[in-house]
């Protein structure tokens, strides 16, 4: 069987999908299945001009707004760009990791199977980064592509069921939506026995309002105030860096803490600390925490989305309301100050990553649901 695995993002990309679909396409590779990677290269922007419509509704209602507009220039741009590459090929499936590419798979391969994988919310990204207003045109166009998704592709995939339960206020089956967790190779993450004399803690994501860094800073704050010692290392970049660095100051925390921008590889370095806390906003499934407890690090999170599927609160980490300043402080400073607690934690979380969070179950998982369209 051949399979197209259709991206949006280069796969050299770190970071959620764009790094883990190279790893699904080498297990399938070694069982001897064909499997090619299409994404869209950052340089092709403004190359695509043939019209595109829906079929569920009419987006011109939405035009003029900028966000808008970019999304249907990128669908254009990706058109022209899969077009000219993939004008020969011919698949036996193919699988879609984002809107754009789906709608544009299906327009280009009108007889072959298209999966599509949802594995994020633009539009609630864009509310939580102050970007739009939710109930807002912009807000009502990008979740009127879940229906337009719905009736264009052959099977939907999402990675948690709260996100299976998000999608399903905008489509007309949500029991037809299959519910696939991610996975990740094990071999990419070693676990290093340590012990630091001052608790390490790491957060790893875009500096962006939706992951909650704020209340994380303001948290730290208090923990320091009560007499705990600790050394923050953040991990990724974007537009909240400087606000959050003065943030850091004001706070009296700037000491304590290392602010790295973008690291190609972070999993080589989180072996070393000892917590990892993101109080997100939002996740659909939020990759970071399974690769964290891969490398057998304390899990502090908060109660939403995928998160609260990876975490039993008390069993593998630590959960928090968002927005909580003051409870976020408090686990915090209770993995801080209970050494035990945090390393029962941590081996917990380890324990069920591994179980739960295996590239082979994905594999396992991806195969049944190929074979389910394999033309005899």
């Amino acid at each position: 069987m051949n399979i197209l695995q259709a991206l949006f993002f280069p796969p050299e990309q770190p970071g959620g999908v764009s790094s883990m679909v190279p790893y699904i396409q080498e297990k399938f590779l070694q069982m001897n299945w064909k499997m090619d990677l299409f994404s869209l290269p950052k340089r092709i922007r403004g190359k695509g001009t043939d019209d595109f419509a829906f079929t569920t509704f009419d987006w011109t209602v939405y035009s003029g707004r900028p966000i808008v507009e970019k999304y249907m220039q990128t669908l254009k741009d990706y058109y022209w760009f899969a077009k000219m590459r993939l004008r020969n090929a011919t698949y036996d499936i193919i699988h879609a990791h984002h809107p754009i590419a789906a709608l544009i798979m299906r327009r280009l391969f009108p007889d072959t199977p298209v999966l599509m994988t949802i594995h994020s919310s633009y539009e609630r990204e864009l509310i939580l980064n102050g970007r739009i207003e939710e109930g807002g045109p912009e807000h009502r166009f990008l979740t009127s592509l879940y229906h337009e998704l719905e009736e264009q592709t052959d099977l939907i995939i999402t990675v948690s069921q709260s996100f299976k339960s998000y999608i399903s206020q905008y489509i007309e089956r949500p029991e037809a939506v299959k519910v696939i967790l991610n996975g990740f190779d094990p071999n990419r993450f070693k676990p290093v026995e340590h012990d630091n004399g001052v608790t390490q803690i790491v957060t790893l994501c875009r500096l962006v309002p939706a992951k909650g860094l704020d209340v994380l800073l303001e948290a730290l704050s208090l923990l320091k105030k009560r007499g705990h010692s600790f050394v923050l290392h953040m991990i990724g970049d974007g537009p909240m860096r400087e606000t959050l660095e003065k943030m850091a100051v004001d706070l009296g925390i700037y000491d304590e803490t290392i602010f790295y921008g973008y690291m190609l590889h972070p999993e080589e370095l989180m072996p070393f600390f000892d917590l990892f806390v993101l109080p997100s906003r939002a996740e659909a499934f939020g990759n970071v925490f399974a690769e964290a407890a891969l490398c057998r690090l304390a899990l502090v999170g908060t109660n939403v989305g995928g998160i609260a599927e990876q975490i039993e609160d008390g069993v593998n980490g630590l959960l928090v309301p968002v927005d909580d300043v003051e409870a976020l402080a408090q686990a915090l400073e209770r993995m801080v100050k209970d050494d035990e607690f945090r390393r029962t934690m941590a081996k917990a979380a380890y324990e069920r990553a591994k179980e739960q969070s295996s590239i082979s179950r994905v594999i396992r998982e991806l195969e049944e649901v190929y074979h389910s369209f394999k033309v005899s």
